[in-house]
């Protein structure tokens, strides 16, 4: 399971139908475009570089984070997060004691506190997982009733 969230940009163009919609919306508020556009770039490459480098042969199925609430991780899935510390905190909410292979997909942008794994290193800890041979961190979350959650180290 490859688990994503849509960049500001994409969620933005969600909302106002248009990149040139949302570059006045963004320029109005007094934000910074090309950062947005960056960042969108960034990701979209990354993904695609995770997506071929994670073709092991195996079924992939990509989730959304807006569905990860009513989705139903099956025993035997492996959890592949891209994108930053709220994704993968969110996503462990409801994968249970289930391993995540936790990925930044810009490291320079995002700090790896959840996010152990560099863009190179995915399809090695994949496969570590998949083999059994890898070392796991866990983790507990805050909230209403704490919860752990094993990370793959790096």
């Amino acid at each position: 399971m490859l688990v994503t969230r849509r960049t500001r940009l994409a969620q933005r163009v969600e909302r106002f139908n248009t990149r040139a919609q949302v570059k006045i919306y963004i320029d109005h508020a007094g934000g910074d475009f090309a950062d947005y556009v960056l960042e969108d770039d960034i990701d979209r490459r990354s993904l695609q570089v995770r997506h071929d480098d994670l073709d092991l042969g195996l079924k992939d199925h990509p989730i959304e984070r807006a569905i990860v609430p009513t989705f139903l991780f099956a025993a035997s899935d492996l959890i592949v997060v891209v994108g930053q510390d709220g994704l993968v905190a969110n996503v462990a909410k409801y994968a249970g004691a289930q391993p995540i292979v936790a990925i930044t997909p810009d490291p320079a942008r995002f700090d790896d506190v959840l996010l152990p794994l560099h863009p190179p290193a995915a399809a090695p800890a994949v496969t570590r997982v998949i083999d059994g041979m890898t070392t796991l961190r866990e983790i507990t979350l805050a909230g209403g009733d704490s919860q752990r959650t094993r990370l793959v180290a790096a």
